[in-house]
């Protein structure tokens, strides 16, 4: 089992910046891939960055450029910056691991004001 716990939220201007933080507990050793979902009020969940154990992030062609996703192996930890946000980016933003089983995090709020 792994526990997931997402920090870093909160309500920003258009063109600011975040940075989230996913810090992972549990059976930690077993984890591969590292990542971020988002959900936005009355959309599907949708995929934004993911990185492998060895590093290799990928990204969703809305993010590119904007978004940097890494993590930290030792601390187990995965992190995502988000500058030059948009209203657009607005959504509950979800940490997810897998190990290969998936595991999910609770969700972190970000809202950007136009």
């Amino acid at each position: 089992q792994v526990q997931l716990v997402e920090s870093g939220g909160g309500l920003v201007q258009a063109g600011g910046s975040l940075r989230l933080s996913c810090a992972a507990s549990g059976s930690t050793f077993s984890i591969n891939n590292m990542g971020w979902y988002r959900q936005a009020p009355g959309k599907e969940r949708e995929f934004v960055a993911a990185i492998a154990r060895a590093g290799s992030p990928i990204y969703a062609d809305s993010v590119k450029g904007r978004f940097t996703i890494s993590r930290d192996n030792a601390k187990n930890l995965v992190y995502l910056q988000m500058n030059s946000l948009k209203p657009e980016d607005t959504a509950v933003y979800i940490c997810t691991v897998t190990t290969p089983r998936q595991y999910w995090g609770q969700g972190t709020q970000v809202s950007v004001s136009s």
